[in-house]
């Protein structure tokens, strides 16, 4: 149980390294001042443009797949591999942890972004043949109704059903998935609320099937 507690602390720790933050360091920006005020890769495009996004979308989701593709099965100096403890259980936990810590970030003040970036990191280790159903998903959702949230929310919600689909459903995946789902909703509440309102920002570079308005 040591290695368990220890290793979704670290994959906590990692998850708290914000991309938006550490970009926006280097460019003397705080984002969460600018836009929507989440710390996260939309807000980052819609604020600061494509090349600042890119660059929080690489660390977002590259530190999912360290989480999850290298910390599991690293040796911690002094502490053993405890084998009483399943594998893919100790992955998913890894990768809980690290979207936790994105949310959650202990360096920032608990003040981070949303999680999709690296839930899609922490898919690419553990099932990456959803990874691009889920992103085919994302496309079409932003291609039909420029909602960026909405279509996040729906390619989490996608990962489940491509497992069932795929037969890749082991119960720690299944759960994983089922759990990411739930949370993704939560994180954007913000953003349910004001798809209700009509005030939800379009956005409108990537919305290519939007209705045209004649003179």
């Amino acid at each position: 149980m040591l290695e368990l507690g220890l290793k979704t602390l670290i994959a906590y720790l990692l998850g708290s390294l914000m991309g938006a933050l550490l970009v926006g360091a280097a460019r003397g920006v705080d984002i969460r001042e600018s836009g929507s005020g989440n710390a996260g890769g939309t807000n980052a495009l819609r604020t600061q443009g494509f090349w600042f996004a890119a660059g929080v979308v690489a660390i977002d989701v590259g530190k999912g797949i360290v989480a999850v593709g290298w910390l599991p099965d690293f040796s911690i100096p002094g502490i053993a591999l405890d084998s009483s403890i399943d594998r893919d259980w100790l992955a998913v936990s890894c990768a809980a942890a690290v979207v936790a810590g994105h949310v959650w970030p202990l360096y920032h003040e608990f003040r981070g972004g949303k999680g999709g970036a690296t839930l899609v990191g922490a898919l690419l280790m553990l099932a990456p043949a959803v990874v691009p159903v889920a992103i085919a998903g994302w496309f079409l959702i932003v291609l039909l109704t420029g909602l960026v949230g909405l279509a996040t929310m729906i390619a989490a919600a996608t990962v489940p059903v491509a497992l069932w689909l795929l037969g890749l459903q082991s119960c720690a995946l299944m759960a994983f998935s089922i759990a990411m789902t739930v949370f993704l909703l939560w994180t954007h509440r913000s953003n349910i609320w004001r798809m209700r309102s009509g005030t939800e920002p379009r956005m409108t570079g990537l919305w290519l099937l939007r209705p045209r308005t004649g003179k």
